[in-house]
């Protein structure tokens, strides 16, 4: 690798905004916000909305998706046609 055309890759913290669960690992982003983390280190903070912890693939939750609604619409733009 070149020296000098890379960007600053160092540890930072990622929190998950809606279940709160931060983990540690290396990244180029930065924050002016910092935390302690459990070595007792200080690290850049970078609140996500969405990590693996809160993604509906990974937590097996599932959408409602409105299925009815979709075939009467289907129903009501084309009638009886198909």
């Amino acid at each position: 690798m070149k020296p000098g055309i890379h960007p600053d890759y160092h540890p930072v913290v990622f929190q998950d905004q809606s279940t709160g669960k931060a983990f540690l690992t290396r990244s180029t982003a930065t924050s002016s916000v910092t935390v302690e983390w459990e070595d007792g280190k200080t690290y850049p903070l970078v609140v996500v909305d969405v990590t693996s912890d809160s993604h509906p693939f990974w937590t097996g939750a599932k959408r409602v998706m409105d299925t009815a609604g979709r075939v009467e619409k289907f129903y009501r733009r084309y009638g009886g046609r198909v």
